[in-house]
């Protein structure tokens, strides 16, 4: 029971509500206008797949540590909590030649590189909506990845919103773009307009502490948050809770959580922001049976500058600067036995770096 408590947090309860509103709304929405009748509805969730699993597994091992104090041997057992995976989406999001269903059923590990191209398999209305929340090495994430978007022959259209706990970066993105298709479909470009909703990556909570040659006045940062120093050496939480006896302890343990503390207080105290930017990317698809190529890249090389306090424009120097993300996927059969393969995306948003990939060999011995 202590467990279920554990995995069914109060963000499961929000997400596992916004995602059956959401369902809702597209049923009541498809009811309501006149021109999409049952048959409309059916085409709207045709093909799509909506899953919810649990993972988990051992954690780290137990960990036993010894000390002597006083003369007596003391030990402690330190515990990392049991590693798990709770996922829950809907996605309709047909598969590129080179992807295969490994399982019968989705249970929210894949990972599927394509799901960040610009452009699907097919033109049309495609989308996801999926959560993870993950705990691993007993710390918690929370990954989000939702997105709508519509491909057509001239023009591409994308609503997107991101979280990942792992790489601390998430925003909402909207793009607009004209696109124009060469070679037979396989190449294409599209270039248009980016409206980006996030935290003002860039603020610096801590740039105010830092003295003239660098160092950071941490404990007059501490004395202001609450702490207190007395004159023999106790250091105490704002709660009056004695934290170190040590001025080794208190640099070591103590202020790190203080400065951590302090700068997602003064993060959460500032609003999103959007950010209004021109972007130009290009998209390329070939696939045979033993050789494919996927590629696909956005770059975004000039951003409005509207004036906001708190603009990366401000902590660029007022200058201009390069957002760019891109992606790749390669597979060659040399034949029936050996193949290899290359996947991989990468990511650069304001001063936020993430990227994942895979590359390796296959060898079948007949």
């Amino acid at each position: 029971m202590k467990r279920l408590k554990e995995f069914f947090t109060p963000d499961v309860g929000y997400l596992s509500f916004w995602l059956i509103l959401v369902l809702f709304y597209v049923v009541f929405f498809g009811l309501l206008v006149p021109s999409c009748n049952a048959q409309g509805l059916h085409k709207i969730f045709k093909y799509s797949t909506f899953y919810s699993a649990v993972n988990g597994g051992t954690s780290l091992g137990d960990n036993q540590i010894w000390s002597v104090t006083s003369g007596f041997l003391e030990e402690e057992t330190i515990k990392t909590p049991f590693d798990y995976n709770i996922s829950i989406g809907i996605r309709k999001i047909k598969r590129f030649g080179y992807e295969n269903r490994a399982n019968t059923f989705y249970n929210g590990t894949e990972n599927s590189y394509s799901d960040a191209a610009t452009i699907g398999r097919v033109d049309g209305f495609e989308y996801l909506f999926e959560a993870d929340f993950v705990r691993r090495l007993g710390i918690n994430y929370t990954n989000q990845h939702h997105f709508v978007r519509y491909v057509a022959d001239k023009w591409v259209s994308k609503v997107e919103y991101l979280a990942d706990g792992f790489a601390d970066i998430k925003y909402f993105e909207a793009s607009e773009r004209f696109r124009l298709q060469i070679k037979e479909g396989k190449l294409s470009f599209n270039v248009g307009a980016v409206q980006r909703l996030a935290e003002p990556y860039g603020f610096d909570p801590l740039a105010d502490w830092v003295l003239d040659n660098g160092t950071l006045h941490y404990t007059y940062l501490a004395l202001q948050e609450g702490y207190n120093i007395t004159l023999d050496g106790q250091y105490s939480a704002p709660n009056g809770d004695v934290v170190a006896t040590s001025q080794e302890v208190w640099e070591e343990v103590v202020i790190p959580e203080v400065i951590n503390d302090y700068v997602s207080k003064q993060r959460s105290l500032i609003g999103n922001i959007v950010e209004y930017s021109i972007v130009a990317g290009f998209d390329y698809y070939h696939f045979t049976k033993d050789f494919w190529f996927h590629t696909w890249g956005n770059l975004m090389p000039y951003h409005l500058d509207t004036d906001n306090e708190y603009s990366y424009h401000k902590y660029n120097n007022n200058k201009q600067w390069m957002d760019y993300s891109v992606g790749l996927i390669y597979g060659y059969r040399f034949n029936k036995s050996l193949g290899i393969f290359v996947e991989g995306k990468y990511n650069k948003y304001w001063n936020r770096k993430w990227h994942n990939f895979s590359v390796g060999l296959n060898y079948v011995i007949f």
